[in-house]
């Protein structure tokens, strides 16, 4: 995967971030029945056009997007608590951008109203545009082969559960939502082949 930096994240953060979430998550969990897990994010889980609208998810998006515009404004999204955690991340799929993490909404539970983690892409300019959101769960048994505590948001299953991408990161599920950015592969997908680094 190529990456470019174009913001300077905290060195640690994002494990400390992450290792908090996995100690809520795995104090909160029970034991878990093992079922079929689904593959990595860019695999397996449907993002095409069938994911574009659910049931009630158009109204809860539109209002995420709306109660999510401050955030257009960087400055308002680290006066909030998010912080740079990445570097804008590309792949051979397409783009994630930079990622933002308020390490209090990741340890709690995934909240549609309160997304963990801003998705911002560099400009031309040198700022940064708001691209979307993501949501973040930390996956209660560490078990790569069981999902029985798969999230879902806005009728919308989470990907995962996925290997930390990150040696500090736990096993994980996470959901992206483009609500700035048209995403042709789908609102939910994982990566947007329109976005660049």
């Amino acid at each position: 995967m190529n990456r470019t930096t174009h913001t300077t994240p905290r060195p640690g953060l994002l494990r400390l971030a992450v290792a908090s979430t996995l100690g809520v998550a795995l104090l909160a969990a029970s034991a878990v029945a093992g079922v079929p897990a689904m593959a990595h994010d860019a695999e397996a889980t449907p993002t095409g056009s069938s994911a574009h609208s659910r049931d009630g998810a158009g109204a809860q998006l539109a209002a995420l997007k709306k109660s999510l515009a401050v955030y257009q404004d960087v400055t308002a999204a680290t006066a909030a608590g998010f912080i740079p955690v990445s570097e804008c991340t590309v792949s051979d799929a397409g783009g994630m951008g930079v990622h933002y993490l308020n390490p209090a909404l990741a340890a709690q539970a995934p909240d549609p109203a309160r997304p963990a983690i801003l998705l911002y892409a560099p400009t031309s300019t040198g700022g940064l545009r708001l691209l979307g959101a993501e949501w973040f769960q930390a996956d209660a048994d560490q078990d790569l082969s069981t999902d029985a505590d798969r999230p879902s948001l806005f009728g919308q299953p989470f990907n995962g559960p996925m290997a930390g991408h990150d040696p500090m990161m736990p096993v994980h599920y996470d959901l992206h939502v483009w609500l700035y950015d048209s995403n042709p592969d789908g609102v939910f997908a994982p990566w947007n082949p329109s976005v660049h680094c």
